[in-house]
């Protein structure tokens, strides 16, 4: 199947990318993660794909702007005062640049994202 112009879809033709999370600086616990990257445009620092993970808790500093939906699972993002905030299947949020707290996977996680720096 062919996509118009500049239309990239999000299927199963991208290969995935695995890694390991075990910096206790920045980690309660190793994790493994899987990622698919459908779309990169290093010249406007946009990336965009799918992301799963099992359950951890990491420590955040954000200096880009992330968009999230949860396709599957549950995050609690808290930030620096301990403000915390649950988001589930279904759910669409932005973690804006600036952000300084945590994102912990309650459960398996899978989302989708677009990242821009």
């Amino acid at each position: 199947m062919t996509n118009p112009a500049h239309v990239i879809p999000f299927d199963k033709s991208v290969p995935a990318s695995e890694s390991i999370t075990d910096d206790p600086a920045a980690v309660d616990t190793p994790y493994h993660a899987t990622s698919w990257q459908h779309f990169q445009n290093e010249g406007k620092g946009a990336t965009a794909g799918i992301w799963e993970a099992e359950p951890h808790l990491e420590r955040c500093k954000c200096d880009f702007d992330e968009m999230c939906h949860i396709l599957e699972g549950e995050v609690c993002l808290t930030d620096s005062a301990g403000v915390q905030r649950r988001f589930g299947a279904g759910d669409t949020f932005v973690v804006a640049a600036g952000f300084d707290g945590t994102w912990e996977n309650l459960t398996h996680v899978r989302k989708v994202y677009f990242i821009l720096a």
